[in-house]
């Protein structure tokens, strides 16, 4: 895979609850210089959600993979697994794909060490914990792109948090300009409005 190749992999829960966390990776990964991806942005039927997952696999050298929402279901009373699936894609495709031996990813939880309870595979891996914070996701996300990228231009953790919570307070104001609503945002408005807010303000 191609040095080149600066798409990203977002696979993480997509629930409201999990919303300013989803947007702040988002916008970390547009600050960072590079181009973020994830399921939401393709809607075809004609594909199982699988195929899907694998095309954007496929086409990205980096991932950022969170694998936190594993609590029960209330109705069924099992967790939820998509997230750590998704990360076993990813670093099977790494292994075992023609050109994929590039790719490089980073790991997120809620908590450090509580993944060794469920995927204790990775135990031995570099798993960052962000506490729910998205202050915390942000300084340890743009770190690691910061340095993948090897680019001296791009602003640290910090100074991409507080951008980020003025991006936030402005949403609203953007949405209206544009005839949008900020809970009826796709993944393709978040990362064009990410991205234009970064060119103006920048």
């Amino acid at each position: 895979m191609a040095a080149t190749n600066r798409n990203v992999f977002i696979n993480c829960p997509f629930d409201s609850k999990y919303q300013l966390l989803f947007r702040a990776i988002v916008y970390t990964v547009k600050r960072s210089g590079f181009q973020p991806r994830c399921a939401l942005e393709v809607d075809d039927a004609s594909e199982t959600r699988l195929e899907k997952i694998c095309k954007i696999v496929a086409a990205c050298r980096y991932g950022v993979h969170d694998i936190s929402r594993t609590e029960l279901d209330r109705k069924s009373r099992l967790p939820r697994f998509n997230m750590p699936f998704e990360l076993g894609v990813f670093i099977g495709a790494k292994k075992f794909g023609r050109g994929q031996g590039t790719k490089r990813c980073t790991i997120f939880d809620t908590e450090p060490y509580r993944y060794q309870k469920f995927i204790s595979d990775i135990a031995g891996q570099d798993v960052h914990a962000h506490g729910d914070d998205h202050r915390r996701l942000i300084k340890d996300l743009a770190a690691w792109l910061r340095d993948q990228s090897n680019d001296p231009k791009v602003p640290g953790g910090h100074a991409i948090a507080r951008e980020f919570d003025r991006f936030l307070d402005r949403l609203p104001i953007i949405c209206r300009q544009r005839d949008l609503a900020t809970d009826e945002l796709t993944f393709g408005d978040l990362a064009q409005l990410s991205a234009a807010y970064i060119a103006e303000t920048a």
